[in-house]
């Protein structure tokens, strides 16, 4: 305190001193009248925000004592820490209410011995009662007299005055309205269009362009209503409407003395909705004679009303050079700033010196002495949402990094991390100022600097300014009034991508509310890293060369597979090799069937990726590695949260040398029901283009119009065609009439005359035993022998390796396997094994058991992390039964791990007999997803309700099946082979309808320009493949694009992180792109809750402290929280912005259009209508008047 005295005691005294060396002097330069003299030792500021900063650091820069007032809402902000000192104003009062307390704002004043009050901007700033009232109490207004603040707050009494000072003028009102009356009158009269304006304030509030006059009269109210909220006022002026104007506006400075100077223009013409959002100094291309004559203009006019202090006269310029005078600032504006940094003229230290009474020229600020250097730009940031019309974002801004450098002044006010955004006052955030020799240059300048800002927690408009900035016609400097509106481009934007802080609301959800995919057993995920073998570096002196300068090691190219013979040569060339080749070949499952088989489908891209070269380096001979497809793309989406088209991708690039190889459910493509025939033709086309060769194409009922539908969208597609003849029953018994050879050989001559390249034998439940493979392959390559024969089996019954044996003996050319650790129960048959078997022999498969063991070794490591989902918690060992029942291996884990997740585990053996029964009662059918489902479900419906066969046969009519078994006696995934059981079908059915031919055959084309503007309303980032996948599984992608939106990309989480969430305390590396890593450290997770129903998480990223707040779920149930709308319903309507609901417009019961106006919402000084999404029925209201909404709050329900 004593530093502080002695500072305002020096400031004096120096003030002092000048004053009485420029005694001499003063009478000379000031000719119109003496002034007097009288240093300020402490100024109040009232306002808030940056205005409030720049004025403290202003009057810090001068010695003088600066105080800040603030309102309740706004303790914790910066400004009341950046002055001296700081007291509450409108102790109870509404936000914007506290400032506009000029009783109140005194008492502080004169109760804290303050010379004087600086307005800032807005507010108070052009209120001359307010003026008045601080020469009232003996205190000095840092602005005009309250005079002139007043004649230049009426538009009426300012046009007048201008009129005298013969500056031209816009036709308009004589004097404010208040009616609408008043306002269709004077259009009436005079024409359109007009501009409606705030009688008594500006900033663009309470603006608004009318061209027809059905919308005088809704305009008028609602742009009277902003500007009474606004300025307490809702009196308005009209004016005929230039078209096409450029926004040029003069800074001016005058003195007690009558001494006025203009500080040349700027040209604010880039604004949206009459609010400026970048402006310029000084105005390109302006015509120097048209300049002299305006800023001869602003003179003339201020000299001629007897202006004082800071102000800004703005005209209209029109393509014709001809100027109007809109209206006179009487106080500093927001973006004096750029004449600041073009004039090199301090503008707020000059307000405070001219208060005191010193005179232009004692200050240097002569016209001559006033001269431009280059040029500089003001961009506005503020926490608006360009996506989504600019609507105010409020919060807690959670990252706050700005933008700096050689060129470049921030003028902000609480922009750091943890400020809170309130929806009380203006959404300025941050003014970030460029200046450069040229007007690219300053610009250039802006966009680095903007690229550099991150701001996380709310939306500002950074997106929206950076493509000004690179616009070229803003680059050029011709801009007008219309620029927003006439370029929809700068409207085009690319999302934020923001992955960090979405990554850490993730960890932060795991660590709150638990595992975000649901965990199936009670073995935990382990600490096991898995150790990844490596691959052979490359030494060349290239490599080394590109090592020094990255950093990162290069591996070799792996060597040349099958995939580069069917890329040079097609699927045909692609089959002549496989079926010239003299080993067997093998096919690896690890990737797809073997942990659908043993881990739920559970393996994460994360895992996948980690292996893979090893893989491409050291199994080039592969004839495929099965990767995709199947329940895989399901799973992806819906519990790994992955999108199965990247992993695809990813994995292509890794392994560029072996064939990937996929299931394609024939005309169900990926999918469990029918699609439309285009959907499966754009799939496959799709799928080839992100990576995939081989299509094993099959049909649950090898019903063949659903897999030569199948075949023919693969093949169309470029890929491989591998028809496959799904097995059940048994061929070496000839009591098994039904499926005999006979049966599958004929069905393998359809699939050869429908065009193949490959035949594949899907022994889906691991039925084939090894007569019985003799018997099938000898007697199909007996009738094909240029068809290569891929043979696939489950190990089920622990006879697999000698199945896939007696297969390759009799022909067949390529055997399913999976690697030693993935192997046997219900996956694939052992690789090691297999391979170790044919050594030395004709059908030696010329795999390295080194490497073999190497692969192995890492997924036994690491399918200990997929521990939750582990087969074998249940399952602990195969079971021959598999040879009666006819289970599918992946519907076996399944239904026994449903049978012990439901307590009935010992009820298992009785839902395998009944799986055997079901499968006669429904013909004895091929079983396979979705037809296992179909047996299953009767199984399990068979046993909860204790029914046997017979009680099926008589009671069929009564009973409720399964919706599964119902669309399967529709037809609904095909017909079976010897047709359906009667008279369980026409019992069952009843008058229900019947599909008799191809399902899918009915469907209309899918739209998929429809669907993905559909997805895109939400989702705005959607691709194409995104689009697919919502045409596969609707809701489920609707899920993951949700989940992707709110979470980022989170298959960058080692899997246990991912599954379990990180240790507290402990740290963790992300790699999210080459190069870019982040380093994660959980410090702690709050143990209290908010009101909200939310605790803080704590992290350390990047070395820097960032927090998450995160809503318990469990611990807030009995917390009223008002409900969210959910993201993509269409029916349920949320709150756009933050805010408080002026109006309600409907009821429950009422009938809505799409586009009917719903509610008003009021924030940040701005209204907002929020209307109805589509046409319906309102279901339920959420809200009442008054209330206060957050962003996303449920409005109200249609139906």
């Amino acid at each position: 305190m004593q530093i502080l005295k002695a500072r305002y005691a020096l400031r004096a005294s120096a003030s002092q001193f000048q004053a009485w060396s420029n005694t001499k002097t003063r009478s000379a330069a000031t000719s119109e009248k003496k002034v007097e003299y009288k240093p300020i030792r402490s100024v109040l500021v009232a306002n808030r925000g940056e205005i409030a900063i720049r004025v403290f650091r202003a009057c810090t820069e001068l010695g003088i004592k600066s105080v800040a007032i603030y309102s309740e809402q706004d303790k914790l902000q910066m400004h009341r820490q950046k002055a001296d000192e700081s007291y509450l104003v409108g102790k109870g009062l509404p936000p914007v209410a506290a400032y506009l307390n000029i009783p109140d704002i005194i008492r502080i004043a004169k109760e804290n011995d303050v010379d004087a009050v600086h307005p800032g901007y807005g507010l108070l700033s052009e209120r001359s009662d307010f003026a008045q009232a601080v020469i009232d109490a003996g205190l000095r207004f840092i602005g005009p007299t309250p005079f002139v603040v007043q004649q230049m707050g009426d538009k009426v009494a300012a046009r007048k005055a201008a009129i005298e000072a013969r500056v031209p003028i816009v036709p308009g009102t004589d004097g404010p309205i208040s009616t609408t009356e008043e306002a269709v009158e004077f259009c009436k009269t005079h024409g359109l269009p007009v501009i409606f304006k705030a009688a008594y304030g500006g900033g663009g509030r309470g603006m608004r362009v009318v061209r027809e006059m059905s919308e005088v009269a809704s305009s008028f109210e609602r742009a009277s209503s902003e500007a009474l909220g606004a300025f307490g006022n809702g009196s308005m002026f009209i004016e005929r409407f230039i078209e096409r104007p450029r926004h040029i506006e003069v800074q001016l400075l005058g003195d007690k003395a009558g001494n006025v100077v203009h500080l040349y223009e700027r040209d604010c013409s880039v604004q949206r909705r009459h609010q400026k959002v970048v402006e310029i100094a000084p105005a390109p291309h302006l015509n120097p004679e048209t300049r002299q004559k305006m800023v001869d203009c602003a003179v003339h006019l201020a000299r001629h009303v007897g202006y004082e202090n800071a102000g800004t006269v703005e005209f209209l310029l029109d393509d014709k050079g001809n100027f109007y005078f809109i209206e006179v600032n009487a106080r500093l504006q927001v973006e004096h700033t750029i004449t600041e940094e073009v004039t090199g003229i301090d503008l707020v230290q000059s307000q405070l010196k001219i208060a005191e009474g010193m005179t232009l020229p004692e200050l240097g600020l002569t016209q001559d002495k006033i001269n431009v250097q280059g040029f500089a730009i003001q961009c506005r940031v503020t926490t608006e949402d360009p996506a989504n019309n600019f609507q105010p974002s409020t919060g807690r801004i959670e990252v706050f990094r700005s933008g700096e450098g050689m060129g470049i002044r921030l003028d902000s006010a609480s922009t750091f991390a943890g400020a809170v955004i309130s929806p009380y006052y203006d959404s300025l955030l941050v003014k970030v100022i460029s200046h450069a020799h040229d007007l690219p240059s300053s610009a250039a300048k802006m966009n680095r600097a903007l690229r550099e800002f991150r701001i996380r927690g709310v939306k500002t408009n950074i997106p929206f300014l950076l493509n000004v900035l690179e616009n070229q016609k803003f680059l050029n400097g011709s801009v007008d009034t219309y620029f927003i509106d006439e370029h929809p481009e700068l409207f085009m934007f690319k999302a934020s991508q923001n992955r960090a802080q979405k990554l850490l609301n993730y960890l932060g959800q795991v660590l709150v509310n638990g595992p975000a995919t649901p965990l199936g057993t009670n073995i935990p995920p382990s600490d096991v890293k898995p150790y990844i073998p490596g691959v052979p570096l490359d030494l060349s002196p290239e490599a080394i060369k590109r090592q020094e300068l990255t950093g990162e090691n290069t591996a070799v190219q792996p060597p040349k597979g099958y995939k580069q013979i069917l890329n040079e040569g097609g699927p045909e060339a692609f089959a002549k090799a496989v079926r010239q080749h003299k080993g067997l070949q093998l096919m690896d499952t690890t990737f797809r069937d073997a942990h659908q088989s043993l881990l739920a489908t559970r393996v994460r891209t994360y895992d996948l990726l980690a292996v893979s070269p090893y893989v491409a380096h050291n199994f080039s001979n592969l004839y495929s590695l099965e990767n995709w497809g199947g329940a895989t793309f399901d799973v992806a989406l819906r519990f790994l949260h992955e999108c199965p088209w990247e992993r695809l991708r990813d994995m292509r690039a890794l392994i560029p040398n072996i064939p990937f190889q996929m299931l394609l459910r024939g005309a169900n493509a990926v999918g469990y029901t029918n699609y439309p025939d285009n959907a499966v033709f754009k799939f496959c086309d799709m799928a080839v283009k992100a990576g995939m060769d081989i299509f094993r194409v099959f049909d649950s009922l090898n019903y063949l119009p659903n897999l030569i539908l199948g075949m023919e969208a693969a093949g169309k597609a470029g890929g491989v065609v591998e028809a496959a003849i799904s097995y059940t029953g048994d061929v070496s018994d000839p009591s098994r009439k039904k499926y005999d050879l006979k049966y599958y050989t004929n069905l393998a001559d359809e699939l050869v005359k429908a065009g193949t390249h490959v035949l594949c034998i899907k022994d889906m439940a691991g039925l084939l035993k090894p007569q019985a493979a003799k018997l099938l392959i000898s007697a199909i390559r007996d009738k094909h022998p240029d068809v290569p024969i891929h043979v696939h089996t489950h190990d089920t019954s622990g006879a697999g390796v000698a199945s896939m044996l007696a297969c390759a003996e009799a022909g067949a050319d390529v055997v399913d396997v999976a690697v030693d650790s993935m192997s046997g129960l219900t996956s694939q048959p052992s690789m090691g094994a297999l391979v170790a078997s044919l050594q030395g022999t004709k059908l030696d498969t010329n795999m390295s058991l080194q490497n073999i063991s190497e692969y192995s070794a890492y997924w036994e490591q690491a399918r200990t992390l997929y521990g939750p989902f582990e087969a074998t918690a249940t399952m602990k060992s195969g079971n021959a039964d598999v040879y009666i029942n006819e289970i599918p291996g992946g519907q076996y884990t399944n239904l026994q791990f449903q049978a012990f997740s439901l307590g009935l585990g010992n009820q298992f053996e009785e839902v395998k007999k009944a799986y055997r029964v079901a499968n006669l009662i429904l013909g004895d059918i091929i079983k396979v997803t979705p037809s296992s489902k179909v047996v299953g479900d009767l199984a399990q419906f068979m046993v909860q309700n204790k029914l046997t066969a017979k009680d099926i046969e008589e009671r069929a009519e009564d009973l409720s099946f399964p919706k599964s078994v119902v669309e399967y006696l529709q037809g609904a995934i095909g017909i079976p082979y010897g047709g359906f059981p009667e008279p369980l079908r026409s019992k069952v059915l009843k008058d229900m309808p019947r599909i008799e031919d191809r399902p899918g055959k009915q469907l209309p084309p899918l739209d998929f320009d429809k669907l993905k503007k559909d997805i895109s309303e939400t989702y705005p980032e959607v691709t194409d493949e995104d689009v697919m996948s919502a045409a596969m599984y609707p809701q489920v992608a609707n899920d993951f694009f949700r989940i992707r939106h709110k979470y980022g990309p989170v298959k960058h989480f080692d899997t246990k992180t991912f599954l379990v969430g990180p240790a507290v305390g402990g740290t963790i590396d992300v790699n999210i792109e080459r190069g870019k890593t982040l380093h994660i450290k959980t410090v702690a997770v709050s143990e209290e809750m908010t009101a909200a129903g939310e605790r803080e998480v704590f992290f350390e990223l990047n070395g820097q402290l960032r927090s998450v707040f995160i809503r318990d779920v469990k611990a807030s149930k009995e917390m009223t929280i008002h409900p969210k709308a959910v993201k993509g319903d269409k029916n349920q309507i949320g709150a756009p912005m933050p805010g408080t609901v002026l109006t309600i417009k409907v009821k429950e019961g009422d009938k809505v259009d799409k586009g009917q106006p719903i509610a008003v919402l009021s924030a940040m000084k701005m209204e907002m209508i929020v209307q109805a999404p589509k046409a319906g029925v309102v279901a339920s209201v959420a809200i009442t008047n008054g209330q206060k909404l957050e962003g996303d709050d449920l409005i109200c329900t249609l139906e």
